[in-house]
Formats: C-alpha cells, structure tokens, sequence
C-alpha cells in the first residue's frame, strides 16, 4: 500500500508562519485577557483568600518568644482548554491556476486563522461585558448615560468606581461607539485638558493618564450575526458597555493576581494534508488552523462594570 503524494510541494513552514503572524489591528482579546501557556490540556490553578492577604495579624514578637505563625489558604481550581479551528479545502486545480505570487494554501491558513481569532474576540467580549464576571458593577440609563452630554459626568462616576475594588482597575475596556461618545464629552475634555476648554477631543493616552490607569482598549471588530445563506447583518464586538478591570500578566514564576487570563497549550496548529477523496477529478489539500485555550475570570471582585453607558 503507498501513500498518496501531493502533486505540488506543500509550503508547510510559510503555512505555519503565516497562521502565526497573522495579527488583526482591531483585535484586543489578547490584551485584555492575556495569554499563560500550560503544560497539559487540563491545568490547575490557585485562587487565594482574600481575607488572608488584608487580615493584619499581631506581629510583635517578645524578646525571647517566637513570632506567631500565619498560613496562607487558597483553592485549587482545575480547568482544561478546548480545541478551536477550522479547515479550508483548496482544489488542485485553484493552485495550478493560482496567479504568480499567490500561495492559495498560505491564502486558507490566513483566512481560517482570521475566522478563529474573530471566534475569540466575541468569546472574550462576552465575558468581558457579561456583568456575572464582575462584582462591582451599575446600569446607566437616561441622563446618566455618557452620550447625554448635559447631564452626565463620565469622570465623577469613573473616579468613584475605580475606587471601589480592593485592588485598583489598571485597564479600561471600551468599544469605538462608547470611545467615540466619551472622548467628546465636554467634561471628558474639560478634565483632561484643565483650561475648561469643551471642544475639540482627547487621545487614548490623556485619558488613561488623566485616569491613572496603565492602558485603554477600544475594541474595534465587527461580526456577522446573520445565519449563512442570510444576508450580512454586521454588529460591533464589543457592544455599548465600559468595564474597567485590573490587569496583572501571569506567570509561572511568581503568584499573579488578575480580573482575568488566557489558558493556552501549545501553538497555533496549521497544517495542509492532501487527498483524492475531496476537491474535484485531481483532489485537494484540506488546510486546517487553530489552537487550543481558554478564557478564565479569577477575580471578578477586581472590577468595575458599566452596563448600557451610551443609548
């Protein structure tokens, strides 16, 4: 019994390269919920007492006594990462007639990948916006919402919230119809500015500077929300929502805390394999990419949630 040989060489390295250099501008999942690689496919992590970590025992130690003895207590959580990809089937024929300079394997890798970091970003925006992950948290509505520009004070209300957390929110998530609203706000622009100008605007790094916080994500992708065979009904990612969480990057060298974080086992996966069995008369190459992780909130108790800030 042979096996069956490609009829053209398969690029598997410009494949692999491609799948992991791919990089969306407007993606941010990364950043908000940052990646830990891990050992196994199922993982264990540790979730401290918080109690423990801010209750003050008697630290005075007599001259000849011993000092007296803490413990710190915590849960073991197990979790696993599930496998997300997708294949693309690419004819034989689709690359004997591929223009010069084209790779139409490359081309599959690229659009597979692209399809599961969208898969991502919506998974990471749902929990980022879902407000069970977040203790802390208030529903605007009315004149408080930030798009009434008489009424509301997105500062005062922002200041106040980061303060409620035991541990102050560094990163402020946001979607370009919330950003676009809030960097127009009069007294966004007021405070940041300091000459009680109303006009004009604000950059991403004067707001977070003003706010004192470490950085500023706007999510910017859009998703089709219609079934296939439908037509195109686009909607923002990241809907009309602020959440502001604390972001620490985990290791496996020293104790993190954070609102939230990636599990990832492995690399992304991309790989072509051909076969007689699909694509046409000559057969094709099945071209798969993906990879395997999951998203985890830790400490929702490290946040703070604004549901519904702008109509």
């Amino acid at each position: 019994m042979t096996t069956a040989v490609a009829p053209y060489p398969i690029n598997q390295p410009l494949i692999a390269s491609v799948v992991i250099a791919y990089a969306n501008g407007q993606m941010i999942a990364d950043s908000v919920m940052p990646r830990v690689r891990v050992g196994k496919a199922e993982f264990k992590y540790l979730v401290q007492s918080m109690a423990d970590q801010f209750t003050v025992p008697d630290t005075k130690v007599g001259r000849k006594a011993k000092p007296n003895q803490v413990e710190s207590t915590g849960v073991i959580q197990t979790a696993s990462v599930n496998d997300y990809g997708l294949d693309e089937v690419v004819p034989v024929d689709d690359v004997k007639n591929a223009p010069e300079g084209v790779d139409p394997l490359a081309t599959a890798a690229e659009f597979t990948m692209k399809l599961v970091t969208l898969d991502r970003e919506v998974r990471v925006a749902a929990a980022v916006f879902n407000p069970a992950n977040h203790v802390n948290k208030v529903t605007l509505s009315g004149s408080s919402q930030w798009s009434d520009y008489t009424s509301s004070d997105p500062i005062s209300a922002i200041l106040t919230a980061l303060d409620s957390p035991v541990m102050r929110p560094n990163v402020m998530t946001v979607g370009r119809a919330v950003w676009t609203k809030l960097i127009l706000h009069p007294k966004v622009i007021d405070y940041v500015n300091g000459k009680g100008g109303t006009s004009g605007g604000v950059t991403r790094q004067q707001l977070a500077n003003a706010l004192e916080l470490e950085e500023i994500q706007v999510g910017e992708a859009f998703v089709n929300t219609a079934r296939r065979g439908q037509a195109m009904a686009l909607q923002r990612t990241w809907g009309k929502h602020a959440a502001f969480t604390y972001r620490e990057i985990p290791s496996d060298s020293t104790r993190s805390t954070t609102w939230g974080f990636t599990a990832q086992f492995g690399d992304r996966i991309a790989d072509a394999d051909f076969g007689k069995d699909f694509g046409g008369l000559e057969g094709a190459y099945k071209v798969r990419a993906g990879e395997r992780v999951q998203e985890l909130v830790t400490a929702p108790d490290l946040s703070y949630f604004f549901q519904n800030v702008i109509a």
